[in-house]
């Protein structure tokens, strides 16, 4: 057999397996790197969410205080101007009884002398004549003076009007402190102008309060008038004190429309953005502005940004330097997973752990009025598809304001503790609802019962707490005991049954309290 020879050199034979086994390490260590930038990457981008969230918690925290620091003093200057309007209006008729003569004037300064010490806002009260000329006061020395030229005594005379005047900031000519001025007209039988009866408010009573508030460096505490005249401002400047905000953008865009608000706005004065919440008196032509600095505000959230930051640029630097390193990154890998998992259950139960909370109240262990509220909406709408009945007992503790006045509000929300256990451990059915649903006042929610069987339950609950005997000087009985007001219904439709269910429940509640109190009593109108 003959043979061909091409002169050719045999071809080198290839193992595709061995290049595959050769190109592996290299894909799946650069499948490696690339999970550990997208790691990086994902690590920064998640904690950038966080500290934004974190960022806008903090800022809504901040609304939320500063509009708390608003209502409570607005509460506070609606309150002691009322206080001290309340002792004029007796004064006005202690003389319109007596008569202005020696007899009446000794009884009026009496009766100056003892609203001063018992008002702590009170500087002095002052009572003149239609000519402005001095009649009596409650200062130690008695000092002649014409306030003719005054502005509360140019508006009564000027005005027939009874109602009480708030006058801007002036300086008082016989103690010689800034008072904020409140007065009545007097008048003779005949309705003519007889003279002004007014009280001096000290200004350094509404410091020494606004002092006790943590504003930080840059906050802004003042009351003014609805004309945008200044009265008290913390941090106290002579030089705005009396001046008017009537032209500034927030007076004239938010203070001077809306009886309440929260804004974020730049000052004109320093350039510092302020949190800003401004409440009105309700019965008074004054409001209250409370400013909180944004920049002190997010002080502790810019500490950790910078902590975050240097925490996460360890972590890609660190990542990135191991990288190459395939199987420390697979492990580096599952342990973050791992991590990741740990993380996700701890949130998990830490996110019920917050639900449970948010739907319980702190000091009783009841039922909070958020919760109530769902249940409510919810059990009525059950009601309405199962046209079964809905019974709600509201419950209000007799003369707790006394109780307080009298042992403490630390006794006062043991008190409420111990309510709060009575009624826990009061038989009651599954789907039953007992609640705080707001300061004394608790609330029972019966789904399927009528009007006898929450009686029925009322009434155990009233005896129940009776029986604890917790004493209380300020109620006839000597201790504790409560009055509920009870209604049921057998809704048709949703319509607006919440609130007529609680309205009815209330005036049950009311005409418990006008009986005596300590009793229960049912709604007349049973839907």
């Amino acid at each position: 057999m003959s043979t061909t020879d091409t002169g050719a050199e045999p071809a080198a034979s290839t193992d595709p397996s061995r290049e595959e086994s050769a190109k592996k390490p290299a894909s799946v260590a650069n499948l490696a790197i690339g999970f550990i930038l997208l790691v990086c990457g994902l690590f920064i981008v998640v904690d950038m969410i966080q500290l934004g969230l974190a960022r806008k918690q903090q800022i809504d925290d901040t609304n939320i205080a500063v509009t708390n620091i608003a209502h409570a003093l607005q509460r506070h200057a609606d309150d002691a101007i009322k206080s001290a309007d309340v002792s004029l209006i007796g004064m006005i008729k202690l003389v319109e009884t007596e008569g202005s003569g020696p007899r009446g004037q000794g009884n009026l300064a009496a009766l100056m002398g003892q609203n001063a010490n018992a008002l702590p806002q009170i500087n002095a009260y002052f009572a003149y004549d239609e000519q402005g000329r001095s009649l009596v006061d409650s200062t130690p020395f008695y000092v002649p003076q014409d306030v003719s030229d005054r502005d509360y005594f140019i508006f009564h005379r000027d005005n027939p009007g009874r109602d009480a005047h708030v006058g801007p900031l002036i300086k008082n000519r016989t103690t010689g402190s800034w008072i904020i001025t409140v007065s009545r007209r007097l008048s003779h039988p005949d309705g003519s102008f007889a003279g002004v009866i007014m009280a001096a408010l000290d200004l350094e009573y509404f410091k020494t309060f606004y002092d006790s508030f943590d504003i930080g460096k840059e906050g802004v505490i003042f009351l003014g008038m609805n004309k945008g005249t200044v009265l008290v401002r913390r941090p106290l400047y002579e030089e705005y004190v009396g001046k008017t905000m009537i032209d500034t953008p927030i007076f004239r865009d938010h203070i001077a429309k809306n009886a309440s608000g929260l804004v974020t706005f730049r000052s004109t004065v320093d350039n510092k953005i302020r949190l800003t919440a401004y409440d009105h008196l309700q019965h008074y032509p004054l409001y209250v502005f409370v400013a909180l600095s944004k920049q002190e505000a997010l002080s502790g959230w810019v500490e950790d940004t910078i902590m975050h930051a240097c925490g996460i640029g360890v972590l890609v630097l660190t990542l990135a330097l191991l990288g190459w390193r395939l199987v420390r990154q697979i492990r580096l890998r599952a342990r973050t997973e791992v991590s990741l998992r740990e993380a996700r259950d701890s949130l998990n139960e830490l996110n019920a752990t917050l639900q449970r909370l948010a739907l319980e109240d702190g000091l009783t262990g009841l039922a909070n009025r958020r919760h109530f509220d769902l249940a409510l909406q919810e059990e009525l709408s059950r009601a309405t598809r199962n046209a079964s009945s809905l019974a709600l007992i509201l419950i209000d503790v007799d003369r707790f304001k006394q109780y307080n006045d009298i042992y403490g509000h630390a006794a006062g929300d043991e008190c409420l503790r111990q309510i709060g256990r009575a009624m826990k451990n009061v038989s009651r059915r599954n789907g039953d609802l007992a609640a705080r649903y707001g300061g004394e006042e608790l609330a029972v929610l019966l789904p399927n019962t009528d009007l006898a069987a929450a009686l029925e339950i009322a009434e155990n609950l009233r005896s129940t707490i009776d029986a604890l005997k917790i004493a209380h000087a300020g109620n006839p009985v000597g201790n504790v005991t409560v009055s509920a007001g009870i209604d049921a219904l057998m809704p048709a439709r949703a319509d607006d049954l919440p609130e007529t269910l609680i309205r009815q429940a209330d005036q049950a509640l009311y005409q418990a309290k006008k009986q005596g109190r300590n009793q229960v009593c049912a709604a007349t109108d049973v839907l």
